[in-house]
């Protein structure tokens, strides 16, 4: 096989195994732009970004392995504890600054998303949604912390030290006077719905926000 097929199939692939959430994530993503990915994991998404939309940027993490899986790939990373701020970016260094699953699990999410519109001209987040209807109801009928795909640890072992549902993130988004270009709302599979779109903060599992000053 010749080196340019080598490079389609290989662009197909990426495209056919990126994860829904992150697909929706992508096409808000302009092409050549600069993107700081926070928590990048093993790289996915900003491999997509690289190879489908000639996107240039960094990715930060902190696991090892998730690192190693990243430099495989050929894409820049820095092992970094979000909890530390992005300090090391200057201002509107990049064009966009994504976060997914991640704004649960660090010491002061607000503080952290005027980092993240410090650095970047907009951001995307993604988070679980605490007041999911199953949630709720486990809460109702268990009396204890809810469990599910989306939360699968316990309360004393959880990373998600700041859980909230959709109306807490645009109430914050609200007083730091943001504005919410896109919302996404779509279930455990990361799949949307006219149920979910409907009532959102009752039926989505997972939010999917970008927003700008």
């Amino acid at each position: 096989m010749s080196q340019q097929n080598t490079q389609i199939k290989n662009q197909a692939e990426s495209q056919t195994e990126l994860r829904s959430d992150l697909n929706i994530i992508q096409n808000w993503v302009a092409d050549k732009s600069q993107v700081l990915d926070l928590g990048c994991g093993q790289g996915d998404l900003l491999a997509h970004l690289k190879t489908q939309k000639q996107c240039k940027g960094y990715g930060l993490e902190i696991h090892e392995d998730s690192i190693v899986s990243c430099v495989e790939k050929g894409l820049n990373v820095i092992e970094h504890n979000l909890n530390d701020g992005l300090a090391h970016f200057k201002d509107n260094a990049m064009d966009t600054v994504i976060m997914t699953q991640a704004l649960q699990a660090v010491s002061r999410p607000d503080v952290l998303l005027d980092d993240m519109l410090r650095v970047g001209k907009e951001a995307i987040i993604t988070f679980p949604n605490f007041g999911y209807w199953r949630t709720r109801f486990y809460l109702l009928t268990k009396g204890k912390m809810p469990m599910s795909k989306t939360l699968p640890f316990n309360w004393y072992d959880t990373p998600n030290i700041h859980m909230c549902t959709f109306r807490d993130f645009e109430k914050l988004c609200r007083e730091k006077n943001l504005t919410i270009l896109n919302r996404t709302v779509v279930d455990k599979n990361h799949q949307k719905s006219l149920s979910t779109s409907l009532f959102p903060n009752l039926l989505g599992e997972i939010a999917v926000y970008r927003v700008t000053k």
